[in-house]
């Protein structure tokens, strides 16, 4: 008896394994990464349309990447950009504190793996901890990295 489920257990193992290395492939095949400059011009566009002289939330955000000033202070105080907040109307300016806060947050070490152009969304999106969301604060963030995806998949 102990025979019959030892092979049963390495016919399953075999099968399953072959179904793995196949799903493997083809994930392989279907998910594409994007560069950062490709992320970023897609955040623009779902953030702005890509207008630096873009405001939301009620005054809060600002510029092409709808910036809030917490997150603008984030990026500046880790790298010593300078600057001021209004800054961020400068879609150069603006593009740099991107950069400068994913260096700080969307970093290999502090994933645990090779951050994605989905973790850069996520962050710009939710903060330092959104790849971690849960509930309806994940919710929300799907809906946004699947515009940003959207913007790159055009």
């Amino acid at each position: 008896m102990k025979f019959v489920t030892m092979l049963s257990s390495l016919f399953l193992a075999s099968t399953m394994a072959s179904a793995v290395g196949s799903l493997v492939s083809v994930t392989a095949i279907a998910v594409k990464e994007y560069t950062l400059d490709e992320t970023l011009a897609a955040i623009r566009m779902v953030e702005s349309g890509d207008d630096p002289s873009a405001v939301g939330d009620g005054g809060r955000a600002i510029g092409c990447y709808q910036v809030w000033e917490s997150y603008w202070k984030d990026a500046v105080e880790f790298s010593g950009l300078g600057g001021n907040y209004r800054d961020c109307y400068k879609r150069d300016y603006a593009d740099r504190v991107v950069r400068e806060y994913m260096k700080r947050y969307c970093t290999e070490k502090r994933l645990g793996r090779k951050p994605t152009w989905e973790d850069i969304a996520r962050m710009h999106n939710g903060g330092p901890r959104a790849v971690w969301a849960t509930g309806k604060k994940k919710e929300n963030l799907d809906r946004y990295v699947a515009k940003v995806k959207a913007q790159l998949e055009k």
